[in-house]
């Protein structure tokens, strides 16, 4: 019922990386009784719609790492505190703008590990094992002998990551006969695809990682917490170009704005820097606002140097909004090209060289 979510929530949302619950209210409708609603924090675009902007090529390393350390640390939180989520799946994480991660929405399935009152849990592809037996036992009004445990998360999750990096809807894969006699080969497949952009990047560790999470036997599963210590969270990957303009942060990289010739002449210089800082305070206060001057270490101007401007704004709703009305604009002659940036790696001074 409404209470038991709502004590969920209350419960769960203190994590980063589970939604925030900020209120509960009663809604009166004319026409219906009472309903309780939750207000809960507003997240940018889900794990769902990042895939279909695949267009079937699968996502980078980079934001499926992201995306994995941020739900293991979430679940690794719920199954802590003795909850299991129950409904994991694309549509149910979506990433924060403001806090730069991954988030887990949607405790409607959950429950207490060891006391479960809701039956039917998990959705169609992403159901585990076990919690298929359960389903068809509870539907025939029969009892199962197993119950399901947090290892149903990792399998949910186990099979998010793996259509991440595919590309691909695997609710018929996983439902075949050739999934249930042999599932690591058909992973093992999926990453020695050529049609698979990331097969050329040593994947290795995040397919160990992947078939750690969907042992038939739940007994066998990692937990969510060994499955952080994977080697994969070792790796670290540069953001692609399309990661900045999907994962909205509060920070823009603007592209096509600097020419070498105004950064050769000091005035000129200056005059274009106030310009950029006075056309983007339209959008909302900029807290800070900066042009690479040299590559760290190495004592040479950067790639990215003729071109790139950082600008940080107070939140990531004043980001957005100037994204959207930057990109296309006509600056000192040339069109600009608007991306987000990692707050986290602007704040430490790192700019990632290689976007592909």
């Amino acid at each position: 019922g409404g209470d038991r979510v709502i004590a969920r929530y209350q419960c769960l949302s203190m994590r980063l990386t589970v939604v925030t619950l900020y209120g509960v209210f009663t809604n009166h409708p004319p026409a219906n009784g009472p309903s309780r609603c939750l207000l809960l924090e507003l997240l940018d675009i889900s794990v769902s719609e990042l895939l279909l902007h695949s267009s079937n090529q699968g996502c980078s390393m980079w934001m499926i790492q992201h995306c994995a350390r941020d739900v293991l640390e979430a679940l690794a939180f719920l199954h802590h505190k003795g909850y299991v989520h129950a409904d994991l799946k694309p549509r149910n994480i979506l990433w924060s703008a403001e806090e730069e991660c991954f988030k887990l929405i949607d405790f409607g399935l959950s429950f207490k590990e060891g006391n479960q009152d809701v039956k039917y849990i998990q959705t169609d592809g992403y159901r585990a094992p076990e919690a298929e037996l359960q389903n068809c036992l509870a539907q025939a009004g029969l009892q199962s002998e197993t119950e399901c445990t947090s290892a149903v998360d990792l399998w949910s999750l186990g099979i998010v990551l793996l259509e991440m990096f595919s590309g691909m809807k695997l609710k018929h894969t996983v439902q075949s006969q050739e999934w249930k006699t042999n599932s690591s080969a058909i992973i093992d497949r999926i990453f020695a695809s050529e049609g698979v952009v990331n097969s050329a990047i040593p994947a290795y560790h995040l397919r160990d990682l992947i078939k750690s999470m969907l042992h038939c036997d739940q007994g066998k599963r990692a937990s969510a917490e060994k499955a952080l210590c994977s080697p994969f969270f070792s790796i670290p990957f540069a953001p692609h170009i399309e990661d900045l303009v999907m994962l909205p942060t509060p920070v823009l990289r603007l592209l096509n704005v600097l020419s070498d010739a105004s950064l050769q002449c000091e005035e000129e210089y200056e005059d274009i820097l106030e310009d950029i800082r006075e056309e983007c305070q339209k959008y909302g206060p900029v807290v800070s606002l900066l042009i690479p001057k040299e590559n760290p270490g190495k004592g040479q101007a950067p790639p990215w140097r003729e071109e790139a401007v950082f600008v940080e704004y107070a939140n990531a709703g004043d980001s957005k909004a100037a994204q959207k009305m930057l990109t296309g604009k006509i600056f000192d002659g040339k069109f600009v090209v608007a991306t987000f940036y990692p707050l986290s790696a602007y704040k430490r001074g790192y700019l990632y060289q290689n976007l592909l």
